[in-house]
């Protein structure tokens, strides 16, 4: 078992011992998520896996929050900003907008990419290192703007 998913046990058992209902259903999401990934692929989850999961649940968190926000749902938003915040728990340190910058460099100049075209080598130097670090879309963008 990889070692995010046990300190995500490790979170459900402690929520259960302290009976925090909310915190622990959340975790149980997040487990229930991971197991579902695990069974569509017919395989062990790793630690890059369970970030991609990680990643995708807040993703998802934050349209709602936008849409609830629109709809004046403020109270439905706060559950979903709550949600975010223990899923974060479980995600690396996010990345500074220089190293961010500093690693669109780094890809840029290994792969020799000089226009538009070339992103997608870019993109793929750089997912694995800023997954669940950073958000990809602005990070496509920032790659965008330099190769453009």
């Amino acid at each position: 078992m990889s070692d995010l998913k046990t300190r995500i046990n490790d979170a459900v058992k402690d929520a259960m011992r302290a009976g925090d209902k909310t915190r622990l259903g959340t975790l149980r999401m997040i487990t229930a998520a991971i197991k579902q990934k695990e069974v569509d692929e017919r395989r062990e989850m790793t630690d890059a896996d369970v970030l991609v999961v990680l990643d995708k649940m807040v993703k998802q968190r934050r349209e709602a929050i936008s849409q609830y926000e629109g709809a004046g749902r403020d109270e439905l938003a706060a559950a979903e900003q709550f949600e975010i915040g223990i899923i974060s728990e479980f995600l690396p340190q996010p990345l500074s907008d220089e190293e961010i910058e500093a690693m669109i460099d780094e890809a840029i100049s290994q792969t020799g990419a000089e226009s538009i075209r070339d992103m997608g080598k870019v993109m793929g130097i750089i997912k694995p290192k800023a997954q669940g670090r950073a958000d990809m879309g602005a990070i496509s963008g920032k790659i965008k703007a330099k190769l453009g």
